[in-house]
């Protein structure tokens, strides 16, 4: 992040802008390709780089769509990308607001806005009647100005965070990543383990998926891990390892070149990069262990081969 910028502030209520802004408007529940647009749109001389989005439990078409990265590293990357304020709110607090109510109450009189930014498939106002038209038309009477940024596209079809999610539960991480622009990341609490992995010479992290976060298609996957600004590669098996047990899903991540001390109760992010083989039932601890020594090869030439760690 660039050392120059302000922190970013954060409210969790309709509390007035510190200024004249551009506003960024959606879930931005991946902070994917096309929401980057979205966001760089908002970014205008003279206005507060705003985000008006929601809380996390809001649901989409009457369905729960598991979270695609933590809030903690969602309010990270957009500091880093220059935004200076961005409102949080509970969806309760304008779901029942009328498209107009929205745009007079919300971006004129709270956000102060001179710029609107948004998708072109943004909805608002009560029971998603809005579309972008229909903002277009609504803050022209304000003096609003609206960017509609268009659909992005990689890999010949449009970014969405639920092709995003389908290509994750796939196990196709590097293909996720691409549309994502950055590595989808587990940066849960380091719970203790029964320590077998230490036994066998392998010490790993263990990280618990909260309830409502998307969970990747079981395996064993090449990722880097970013411990007391460092770099390591490691192996990440995601799942319930068949061989020993576990009662929940976890990401366990075993880092071959790191020795520092061990970070239980910290949050270290766990970038994954590349699908490397399903997770299996081993005949032995010994099976097991060698093939966890070769899979750190395979993450060690999948990992040199995308950066340098």
């Amino acid at each position: 992040m660039d050392r120059g910028l302000k922190m970013m502030k954060r409210f969790q209520e309709l509390t007035c802008s510190q200024g004249p802004s551009a506003v960024a408007l959606g879930c931005f529940d991946g902070l994917h390709t096309g929401h980057v647009q979205v966001l760089r749109a908002a970014r205008a001389p003279g206005l507060v780089a705003s985000v008006l989005t929601f809380q996390p439990d809001i649901l989409r078409d009457g369905k729960d769509a598991p979270a695609l990265l933590s809030q903690a590293r969602k309010m990270s990357l957009l500091e880093g990308m220059g935004i200076q304020q961005c409102w949080q709110l509970a969806f309760s607090d304008i779901r029942d607001m009328s498209a107009r109510q929205f745009v007079q109450q919300v971006l004129r009189d709270v956000c102060r806005a001179r710029r609107v930014c948004c998708g072109f498939n943004f909805h608002f106002g009560k029971g998603g009647v809005g579309d972008s038209a229909l903002l277009r038309e609504l803050c022209a009477e304000e003096k609003i100005e609206v960017v509609v940024v268009p659909p992005v596209e990689v890999l010949g079809e449009p970014v969405s965070s639920t092709r995003i999610r389908g290509l994750l539960q796939a196990g196709d991480a590097a293909a996720a990543n691409r549309l994502l622009g950055h590595p989808f990341c587990v940066d849960f609490q380091v719970i203790h383990g029964r320590r077998l992995g230490r036994r066998l010479g392998f010490p790993t992290i263990n990280q618990v998926f909260p309830d409502g976060f998307l969970l990747p298609r079981f395996g064993v996957y090449a990722s880097v891990t970013e411990l007391n600004g460092a770099a390591y590669y490691g192996v990440t098996n995601i799942g319930v390892k068949p061989t020993v047990g576990a009662d929940r899903p976890l990401s366990e991540t075993w880092l071959p070149g790191y020795r520092g001390p061990e970070v239980y109760g910290e949050r270290p992010a766990v970038e994954i990069l590349e699908f490397i083989r399903p997770e299996r039932k081993f005949d032995s601890l010994e099976s097991l262990r060698a093939q966890i020594f070769q899979d750190g090869e395979t993450a060690r030439k999948i990992v040199y081969k995308a950066r340098s760690v």
